[in-house]
């Protein structure tokens, strides 16, 4: 893809329902440039697909959509192939629609474990404590990131960090941080994520500092079901689940702090 055709393809993610960050292609095409494919029919874009290389023999994939009125027609099946071997001889993960997954096991994805994303409103007082994350060093916000996704992603988080709109709080230690979270402006509302933190209380303090940055506005939390702090922070703020994505790897499930990711990043790059 151009860069042109990934702000195509965000368009398209929002007819689907998606809810984009308004910068996210920003973050999501400086990780990768060339992992991000196009089907071209006839001069037009009817498809599209990500299939983004972290480094370290990680991949993701995500962006998988075929134009409505071309489904059934085998152009999504061909994108598909050409994005696993742009893939090849890497883990791949990918964060599908539950009901895909019978389709995504044929193509030799297994399920490690569900996510769910939770709704809720924006607001209440930010608590103490809670830093911005400029007061901190970036190295430190890598730091703790690095152990809760399946390779260090430096590029992207220093990016995710400063793009427009977005706001990003730390959990403050002694020389180091005990959580971090991101919140940013989406085309209905905000999403917060990553918010990966020590502990449940650090959790909510981080997610309070975020939610205030969103008064009386749509928020949306994607939440690691295996984790059961996070699903409770999702309900004692009052947040309802509005539906299931499930992760699959290609290879070995990733050997990730999962009891300290309280929010995944985003569906699209994991």
């Amino acid at each position: 893809m151009t860069r042109a055709e990934l702000d195509l393809a965000v368009e398209w993610a929002a007819a689907e329902g998606w809810n984009p960050g308004l910068h996210d292609a920003t973050a999501f095409h400086e990780v990768d440039p060339q992992g991000f494919l196009v089907g071209v029919l006839d001069g037009q874009p009817v498809a599209s697909i990500s299939v983004v290389r972290y480094g370290g023999g990680f991949g993701f994939l995500g962006f998988y959509i075929v134009r409505p009125e071309w489904r059934g027609s085998g152009y999504g099946m061909q994108l598909w192939r050409s994005g696993m071997a742009y893939l090849e001889g890497c883990n791949v993960g990918l964060d599908g629609v539950v009901a895909q997954q019978a389709n995504y096991r044929e193509s030799g994805f297994r399920y490690a474990y569900g996510n769910q994303r939770h709704e809720g409103t924006g607001g209440g007082p930010a608590p103490a404590g809670i830093v911005d994350a400029a007061g901190v060093p970036t190295r430190w916000i890598l730091d703790y990131d690095a152990p809760r996704f399946p390779v260090p992603r430096p590029a992207f988080v220093t990016r995710w960090l400063g793009l427009p709109g977005h706001r990003a709080f730390v959990a403050p230690g002694d020389n180091a941080i005990r959580g971090y979270v991101v919140i940013r402006p989406c085309r209905q509302g905000f999403k917060i994520g990553p918010l990966f933190a020590d502990d449940a209380e650090v959790a909510d303090d981080l997610f309070g500092a975020a939610a205030a940055c969103a008064p009386g506005a749509p928020v949306f939390l994607d939440t690691p079901m295996p984790n059961a702090g996070a699903l409770a922070l999702a309900a004692h703020h009052g947040m309802t689940p509005v539906f299931e994505t499930a992760r699959m790897y290609t290879g070995e499930e990733p050997d990730i702090a999962l009891d300290t990711v309280f929010g995944v990043t985003t569906f699209e790059l994991g």
